[in-house]
């Protein structure tokens, strides 16, 4: 009889992407995805290491199922990331019920690890150094079937003082051109219409081989793909962002006009303090020219709220910046502590109180200049890609969700044979900090919505459940915040 597992995600794309290869050799084991409500035979966290919240999150967890795993001692856990490859002598210290451990270099390790930990009724822990095989030569079960992510590198050479993630995910490794090329033909082949491109640094691809305008040249070389309607990329640095990509996402049809281009400060002295690489008048420079080449590009950005050293004036700037560069979203985090970097052990660590009163004060700041920038947006058409299976409800009135071509999310009302996977044209009538409404105009089935329902009949001819098919059926992992 197939046991059944659940993987839950902390933490950012990469960590999603690396769930859709654990859920793919769990599978290829002969496992199956849990069904909603019922307890998994296999539990799998992958973790995060950024903030300190995450590691609260997986030990709250492990806690919870300490119970349920005394008594069903068949029930395994298995712990794997980030958190995992830092954490590697203390997790079984903390839960000692924990089945397996193991590292963000040796996910296709997991099915024998488990395996042998059953045998041997002992927990097993594999944690190697260095990346042995590219991660994209594990079998997946990928999130969805119109849109999928590839790695185009592993690991990140910066030395920012904050991050634990270069030791942990170690030096960047790129691939070839020739083998993302031929990942991204194959899941076009398969229905996939929209692609994201992964790294930790994602514009430094060619550094391990020398070539600084690789980047650019493969932005250019997916939009020569038959079938690939949109490409977009996470996370480039400022440091690397050239301006030969601009060119190449202006001249690139496909390529979306959206640009996530973390921040982290903005103030040059904290930059500098982060070892960043950059200060204020790079990266507003970036933005300008991004802007004059894409005039409808959204920008995104990450902040840090309250690193050592932060005084009222940094944060002044940081505001500053804001205003400046009109984000269309940002990601803000309070500064947490991370054993093992530079910045853990600076001595003019920011009080709590006056990190959580900044972080309020950003936050509703941000708040503001969003809602401004997408009130822009109202009688303006946009074409949706939708990607909400369940749709949701407002005031009411049924209305499905989707994401714009500058990844603004929108929702709207639900034409008739409107499927996942399929394109809306939708007129903007509302505006919030968060999302946009709209009126549909168009519906423009696509290969898609073609591929869900495909993934959807499949299911339903795979299960005896008169219920509708959810995403843990889909194959879809659960994903947490960090």
């Amino acid at each position: 009889m197939s046991r059944t597992y659940l993987v839950e995600t902390y933490g950012c794309q990469m960590n999603v992407h690396d769930s859709e290869r654990i859920a793919g050799l769990l599978d290829a084991a002969g496992h199956v995805p849990v069904t909603p409500g019922e307890q998994a035979d296999i539990v799998v966290f992958n973790t995060c290491a950024v903030r300190e919240n995450a590691d609260n999150k997986l030990y709250g967890n492990l806690s919870f199922l300490a119970p349920i795993k005394k008594a069903n001692p068949s029930m395994q856990i298995a712990v794997g990331g980030c958190l995992a490859q830092k954490d590697q002598g203390t997790i079984l210290k903390k839960a000692p019920y924990v089945d397996v451990v193991f590292g963000t270099h040796n996910v296709g390790s997991l099915p024998i690890l488990l395996e042998r930990a059953r045998i041997e009724e002992e927990s097993q822990i594999e944690i190697l150094e260095a990346l042995e095989h590219f991660p994209s030569t594990l079998p997946a079960r990928r999130f969805s079937a119109f849109t999928s992510w590839v790695s185009i590198s592993v690991g990140c050479n910066n030395t920012c003082t904050f991050c634990i993630v270069p030791a942990l995910r170690g030096v960047e490794k790129d691939r070839s051109q020739a083998d993302i090329l031929a990942e991204v033909r194959a899941l076009v082949d398969q229905g996939v219409i929209e692609i994201t491109l992964l790294g930790q640094n994602v514009n430094a691809y060619g550094v391990e081989f020398g070539d600084k305008g690789a980047f650019a040249k493969l932005l250019r070389e997916m939009g020569s793909i038959d079938g690939l309607e949109r490409v977009r990329f996470m996370s480039p640095h400022p440091r690397d962002f050239t301006d030969d990509v601009i060119e190449a996402m202006a001249e690139t049809d496909n390529v979306m006009p959206h640009l996530h281009m973390p921040l982290q400060s903005g103030s040059d002295s904290i930059l500098a303090s982060m070892r960043r690489s950059y200060r204020t008048d790079k990266y507003l420079g970036i933005l300008n020219r991004v802007r004059t080449a894409i005039p409808k590009a959204m920008i995104t950005t990450d902040i840090i709220v309250g690193f050592p050293g932060e005084s009222e004036e940094d944060f002044q700037a940081t505001m500053d910046i804001a205003t400046k560069a009109r984000f269309a979203a940002a990601y803000t985090y309070k500064y947490s502590i991370r054993p093992g970097t530079p910045a853990g052990i600076m001595p003019n660590q920011v009080d709590e109180a006056i990190v959580g009163e900044r972080y309020t004060r950003l936050h509703e700041h941000l708040q503001a200049i969003s809602l401004s920038v997408n009130r822009e947006a109202v009688g303006t058409t946009h074409r949706v890609l939708v990607n909400e299976i369940e749709g949701r409800r407002d005031n009411d009135r049924g209305r499905i969700t989707g994401r714009s071509e500058d990844f603004r999310l929108v929702h709207f009302d639900s034409p008739d044979g409107v499927r996942p996977g399929d394109f809306v044209d939708v007129e903007i009538e509302e505006a919030s900090a968060h999302y946009l409404l709209g009126r549909s105009k168009l519906l423009i089935p696509s290969r898609g919505g073609d591929a869900f329902a495909a993934r959807l009949e499949a299911v339903n001819a795979s299960t005896e459940s008169s219920t509708r098919p959810t995403a843990t059926m889909l194959g879809m992992p659960q994903v947490k915040p960090a």
